[in-house]
């Protein structure tokens, strides 16, 4: 055998040790959905593209009155009845509830025989007086002072009998009064929105007794935590969905922003389509002035989104997909979609319009609304598990964590484990020489040929 071809041959065995090292590192880093701490998070095809072109934040809102009558309970009185429930509509003057008299009742006839009790001491001291100033008008000198003694001591009594009986008369009034006014009524047109019978809420908190929302002009009341209200500003143009049917819309803009009442809420706090804000967050209220009321109701739960134009665009037909979601390779077009077993995948799809403007394709076939995807990321690869709660997506794991500089990342070729291309249109060797392309290479890096004219001989490399 030559000594050329023994050269050929040595460099044939070497290219396939490499290539069996280099295969035999990715199948076990890739055999098995790869390392199984890497978690992908993937959404339904359909929730990404009603996330308002993938940007708007959105917020919960409720309907509420521009003014709510609270009604405080008398804590000394007892209520007989109560003639309305929560939902009930009610009119300026209607009768909500009425308070039990018979204790002042009977407060009112006792302080009446108090009072005739008074008055009788007063006619008996009055007979004493004029019975008094006859005998001193006939008295020795000696006596007179004893008998002005016992007149000017009933007269003190019958003044202090009098002023009694007017307080027992003023009590009388109060009680009288309190009879009056035992039924309340309503001060406006309204919703009774709440009774608390025992002066507290649903939460234990310190509430009126009865809640009264006025119709009429309605607004929204948005809550928004602390890590994004410095995206909101008084005046911004915002739209307003039903939660139940989101084609159903009313638009408005913000007419007031509450930063110094804030609540805390212990628990994490989502906002619709935006992401999560944390634990502890604390939330603001803000409020929506509407441009219309009609087809809204007290109490409706709404979506609040900043308007940035996306309710004028009209609805296209078939499945649309932001392109950013789309990787192009000199290949087939394809997105990273879970499999039935929960895996990701390449998945190819038919791509037919371009949308510039917004940035999307129209998909004519290879996916469909109900399909899991994933942002296609750097270092994705098949087989990697696909969640789509993303608490569980671990970003200490491997895949998030990588330490390689390309940025075409692991789509384009294959990679070693200093983070370096291994093979992709050739191979190469230890010092990142190519090792095999069109042609093979020994360890000095010079090329074989078959005229043997790289620098060194066949013999040189054989001996």
């Amino acid at each position: 055998m030559s000594k050329k071809k023994v050269g050929i041959i040595i460099g044939v065995i070497a290219a396939a040790v490499v290539a069996a090292g280099v295969g035999f590192y990715f199948l076990k880093g890739r055999s098995n959905g790869g390392n199984s701490a890497d978690k992908v998070y993937v959404e339904k095809v359909s929730a990404i593209m009603n996330q308002s072109a993938g940007i708007n934040n959105r917020y919960s809102g409720v309907v509420e009155p521009q003014e709510t009558l609270e009604i405080n309970k008398d804590s000394e009185r007892k209520v007989k009845e109560v003639y309305v429930s929560v939902g009930d509509e009610v009119e300026e003057g209607t009768v909500l509830f009425s308070y039990d008299t018979e204790d002042l009742q009977m407060q009112i006839d006792q302080a009446k025989l108090e009072m005739e009790g008074i008055a009788n001491d007063i006619s008996n001291s009055n007979a004493q007086i004029a019975e008094l100033q006859k005998e001193k008008a006939s008295a020795p000198e000696d006596q007179q002072f004893e008998y002005t003694t016992q007149i000017q001591t009933l007269q003190t009594s019958i003044k202090q009998s009098e002023y009694n009986k007017k307080s027992k008369q003023a009590e009388i009034d109060k009680y009288q009064k309190s009879i009056d006014n035992s039924e309340v009524t309503s001060k406006m047109a309204g919703v009774v929105k709440e009774i608390n019978e025992n002066g507290v809420d649903p939460n234990g908190n310190t509430a009126a007794y009865m809640k009264i929302l006025a119709t009429g002009e309605y607004r929204v009341k948005g809550t928004i935590d602390e890590t994004s209200v410095g995206t909101i500003s008084e005046g911004t143009p915002v739209i307003l969905r039903s939660r139940l049917d989101e084609t159903q819309t009313w638009t408005g803009s913000i007419s007031k922003i509450d930063t110094e009442s804030t609540q805390t809420d212990s628990n994490s706090s989502y906002m619709y389509d935006g992401g999560s804000s944390g634990d502890s967050a604390s939330k603001y209220s803000f409020y929506v002035t509407l441009d219309s009321t009609d087809g809204l109701m007290l109490g409706q739960h709404l979506y609040i989104e900043p308007d940035y134009g996306q309710g004028e665009v009209e609805e296209k037909e078939g499945l649309w997909l932001y392109d950013y979601y789309i990787v192009q390779d000199d290949g087939d077009p394809y997105v990273w979609a879970a499999d039935k077993k929960n895996r990701l995948e390449k998945r190819k799809v038919e791509l037919g319009e371009h949308d510039e403007n917004l940035g999307e394709y129209e998909i004519k076939s290879g996916l469909s609304e109900d399909d899991l995807i994933a942002f296609p990321m750097q270092g994705l690869y098949e087989g990697v598990a696909a969640v789509t709660n993303m608490e569980e997506v671990d970003y200490s794991s491997p895949l998030y964590n990588q330490e390689s500089t390309d940025d075409s990342g692991m789509d384009e070729g294959m990679h070693d484990e200093a983070g370096t291309e291994s093979m992709d249109e050739g191979m190469y060797n230890t010092d990142g020489t190519e090792y095999m392309d069109e042609g093979m290479y020994n360890e000095a890096g010079t090329e074989f040929t078959d005229g043997g004219e790289s620098g060194a001989t066949d013999s040189e490399v054989v001996e």
